[in-house]
């Protein structure tokens, strides 16, 4: 049986305690030999039969060899009384005796004081807003998870200045914080680092291309379409608005791409450039008595033999009309029929046909001019040898269109003969600059 006393002198206190060991069973286990460290706190530890006690070291202890009391003798070991019984056949108190127990333990049924959990049976005085930790012979009021106490409150600890830091941002909350992660990233599993997010491979936003940065994301587009306001979706590029001069004739816009055209008897050469096609080799329409000339943009058929009355056919494209005719006196002796084509708005001046003596006579002498056909002043004939002339483009012409042009050399020589010959070079203008 444990009984407690307290007694107050001058503001300090001395615990009395009296301890009854029974007459009868083996002999005790000293635990506080045995047992390391076996009071905490400070405390001292007393042994008595079947267990040991923990008490402070103020305490003095009592201890009944039975259960009645007789002599004293003191021990020096954590000032223990012992008390030799005077009459060791006197029959026991009354196991039913009250004992006294410091305040914070209560009696048990057998008779011992054990503590008093008063966070269990509401005895505290703890405020609402703190938490009831039971401790031995009392009890101490702290404060939740999350909160720290100032005076005799519980108020928010604000994690976010304390380590571990969160990698971009921190948000603290009553009792507790969480950690946010910029536009771009995610949380990790520590909840502390900021892992990018490929949004690439999440949930591609991009209409075409995506590319993957730190934090972010960059679209792009296939060739021929380009990124709209929005950054995301694409926008085909129209190609032909951007130059005039991508095309050689015509630009048609595709989704993505686009074409270039030629007209009609232009073929595309290169993606880009039109080149003439060739009728004559090609789709020859031409009859039998004709030969099929072919110019920029198209062709046209003449008459094998052009010659007219008074004149006869003597080689391809050479007329002559016979001496032996007497009208043939006042008339050129050959005409010889020439075809060439030019493009349009060919840049002036320029050459374009060479005029050439095909038999050259001593004691001659030639001269060059236009006859017929430069009633607008559009070519002009420049002598540049004895027996040759150049003709020159003077002023640009626009096609499609067809010049007959005359072209005359005047032969004279010593004996004062005079005789005369005809190139007729009929020029077709084609419909394009190309």
């Amino acid at each position: 049986t444990v009984n407690k006393f307290q007694r107050q002198t001058c503001h300090r206190y001395s615990l009395n305690i009296v301890i009854t060991h029974p007459s009868f069973g083996q002999g005790d286990i000293d635990e506080c030999e045995i047992v390391p460290d076996a009071c905490k706190g400070g405390m001292k530890c007393v042994n008595h039969y079947g267990g040991y006690l923990c008490l402070p070291r103020t305490a003095q202890i009592i201890v009944n060899e039975r259960e009645e009391a007789a002599a004293e003798s003191t021990s020096g070991r954590n000032n223990v009384i012992r008390r030799t019984p005077a009459d060791p056949h006197r029959a026991p108190p009354n196991p039913t005796h009250q004992i006294q127990c410091a305040a914070g333990y209560e009696q048990s049924d057998h008779n011992v004081c054990q503590d008093i959990d008063e966070c269990a049976t509401g005895t505290h005085n703890c405020r609402a807003d703190q938490v009831c930790v039971n401790l031995r012979g009392s009890f101490s009021c702290q404060c939740p998870p999350g909160y720290q106490k100032r005076g005799d409150q519980c108020v928010d600890i604000d994690e976010c200045t304390l380590p571990p830091y969160c990698h971009h941002r921190c948000v603290n909350t009553p009792g507790s914080y969480y950690c946010q992660c910029n536009a771009g990233f995610q949380l990790a599993s520590n909840n502390h680092t900021c892992v990018d997010i490929n949004e690439c491979d999440a949930n591609n936003p991009c209409a075409q291309q995506c590319y993957n940065i730190l934090g972010s994301f960059i679209c792009q587009c296939n060739p021929g379409f380009e990124l709209s306001s929005d950054r995301i979706n694409c926008e085909d590029t129209d190609e032909c608005r951007t130059s005039s001069y991508i095309c050689q004739y015509q630009c048609v816009n595709e989704p993505g791409k686009f074409s270039c055209v030629c007209p009609e008897g232009y073929q595309v050469v290169g993606g880009r450039t039109c080149q003439d096609i060739n009728e004559c080799e090609t789709t020859n329409e031409c009859r039998e008595d004709e030969i099929c000339w072919n110019y920029h943009g198209g062709f046209r058929c003449y008459p094998r033999n052009p010659c007219q009355e008074p004149y006869v056919l003597t080689s391809e494209n050479r007329c002559v009309c016979p001496v032996s005719n007497a009208i043939c006196r006042e008339l050129p002796y050959s005409v010889v029929y020439k075809y060439m084509s030019i493009r349009s708005d060919r840049t002036v001046p320029s050459d374009i046909f060479q005029i050439q003596a095909t038999t050259i006579y001593p004691n001659t002498i030639n001269t060059f001019r236009i006859k017929s056909g430069n009633e607008n002043g559009e070519f002009y004939l420049r002598q540049t040898s004895a027996v040759s002339a150049m003709l020159v483009l003077v002023k640009s012409l626009s096609g499609p269109r067809e010049h007959i042009v005359d072209l005359e050399m005047l032969t004279v020589n010593s004996l004062n003969y005079r005789t005369s010959s005809v190139l007729r070079l009929t020029i077709i203008v084609g419909p394009y600059a190309f």
